[in-house]
């Protein structure tokens, strides 16, 4: 059974069985801004090894479009910022470019969508008239060549061009652009073209000067107390995310749009950066932030004002790019340096779903820095009696008494759990008072990791039966992570009534 370092929240039938652009998916951005692009073919084995299933491209390479024929990998290709001016200036152009990039390779390669340009409003405004042209040339292409119910074509914009985005319901788009927004709607409309958008909350947060919380930013669980409401509308947001999207919904309805769907074409969180300028830029808040938005986007969560309804989005990025300038952290976005190593151990697997498999045992699970006391312990209690951890170790003389803590005996305890589960998904957990990280948290005489961290007693066991599949196996696995989800809230219900 495939060792999983995060917790993807019911991942369900339902979810192993998206595989249509209508539904939940997670998918992945592939930049080459790097000093050494791993070949063409390299990628792909990286991505049918991850079983990544949607990518968007920043180009139309061919030899990457061809290396990606008949893997069943779904693709967004790009039209490139510094040739808009042909393609918007000439419909022959435009059907040159479609015939080269698009009629070529498909279907063999399996090709969903064109993204027009990267940000050309708030990036490039000079040519933001060259958009609508160029998307409408391209379009009457795809008829041409009757392609145009397989592949539809949009274009990505900044979250920047919302303005007064909180609270949402008051967003609206920069109205000196409505003379392309506009008609740009009208054509996603026409179309069944979603609106692009490309949302940062790491870049809110840091932009903020503390007026965003991290956990905010991060998905991270808030109090009630804490959430941010609406005013008019009433509607609770948990987090940034949630809130730049419901932003763009009630922007497009101020423009009288209301059928056309959100998909974030870019979100991540950098794994990397100076420590001085950009400390909240590490493994952990990345894992953390894309482990949060997995769950958040596969369990089509929606938003507050769409409840329910799914919002396809793409993860920055396949791999860091050395080369990109800016900050420290501009070159830290991705899941795997330009060699395939895991940047902190995450992966793609099922139907894009996005997973971690530390297979080197270097990941640990630990109580959650700030977590509620009477939670830790209530998880404590749970993984050392019905978890099945032997906590011996933790008894006074023994070599993890030391430090006498519940922040660090419940660190000891789940760490111990996850490990003697495999590292399977949803084993670090335990109501959201654990979490992830790479560092170990050993000291002195008392070893963590799978040493004598995976101590548990006989009888607990989440590994598939002898003529189980491996994906009957992970079906299993969601079902024994209810099963302990529904004990620990026994637990923690029990321990309320007994305060």
């Amino acid at each position: 059974m495939r060792k999983l370092s995060f917790f993807l929240l019911l991942l369900l039938a339902a979810a192993a069985a998206v595989h249509g652009d209508d539904g939940a998916y997670i998918g992945v951005n592939i930049g080459t801004a790097m000093s050494s692009v791993p070949a063409p073919t390299q990628i792909t084995t990286l991505l049918r090894s991850q079983n990544i299933r949607h990518i968007r491209l920043y180009d139309a390479d061919p030899a990457m479009l061809s290396a990606l024929a008949n893997t069943g990998i779904r693709v967004i290709i790009s039209v490139p910022n510094d040739q808009l001016l042909g393609i918007g200036n000439s419909n022959a152009t435009a059907a040159k470019w479609v015939a080269r990039n698009v009629a070529a390779h498909f279907p063999t390669v399996n090709i969903t969508a064109i993204a027009v340009g990267s940000e050309v409003l708030s990036t490039l405004p000079n040519a933001a008239p060259l958009i609508m042209p160029a998307m409408r040339y391209l379009q009457n292409a795809l008829v041409a060549a009757a392609l145009d119910r397989y592949i539809k074509i949009s274009t990505p914009h900044s979250s920047s061009i919302i303005l007064d985005s909180f609270p949402p319901s008051q967003a609206f788009f920069n109205r000196s652009l409505d003379p392309v927004l506009v008609p740009l709607l009208k054509f996603l409309q026409s179309t069944g073209a979603p609106l692009m958008l490309n949302v940062y909350p790491y870049y809110d947060y840091m932009r903020s000067n503390g007026v965003i919380p991290l956990d905010y930013a991060l998905f991270r669980p808030l109090p009630p107390n804490k959430e941010a409401v609406d005013a008019n509308t009433l509607l609770h947001y948990t987090n940034v995310f949630d809130a730049v999207v419901d932003a763009a919904y009630f922007a497009m309805a101020y423009l009288n749009v209301t059928n056309v769907p959100v998909m974030v074409t870019e979100t991540g969180w950098p794994h990397k950066g100076d420590a001085s300028a950009e400390p909240d830029a590490n493994a952990d808040n990345a894992d953390t932030y894309n482990s949060n938005l997995i769950r958040h986007v596969m369990n089509v969560t929606g938003t507050p004002k769409h409840p329910g309804v799914a919002v396809p989005t793409y993860i920055y990025e396949l791999y860091d790019e050395d080369t990109r300038p800016g900050t420290a952290s501009e070159k830290y976005w991705g899941l795997f340096d330009m060699n395939g190593v895991p940047a902190y151990a995450l992966h793609l697997t099922g139907s894009g779903v996005l997973l971690a498999n530390d297979t080197t045992n270097q990941t640990y699970c630990v109580a959650r820095e700030g977590a509620d006391e009477k939670m830790l312990q209530a998880a404590l209690d749970w993984a050392c009696g019905p978890g099945k951890v032997d906590c011996s170790v933790l008894t006074q003389g023994q070599p993890c008494y030391d430090p006498d803590t519940v922040q660090d005996h419940a660190t000891y305890a789940f760490n111990a759990y996850y490990h003697g589960m495999g590292m399977a998904s949803g084993t670090c957990y335990f109501s959201g008072v654990a979490v992830i990280t790479t560092t170990d948290p050993s000291h002195g005489p008392c070893v963590y990791g799978g040493k004598n961290g995976s101590a548990l007693l006989n009888g607990t066991s989440m590994a598939p039966s002898s003529n189980s599949t491996t994906e009957s196996g992970s079906r299993r696995g969601v079902g024994d992570v209810s099963s302990f989800v529904l004990s620990l809230v026994t637990a923690l219900l029990l321990s309320v009534v007994l305060l």
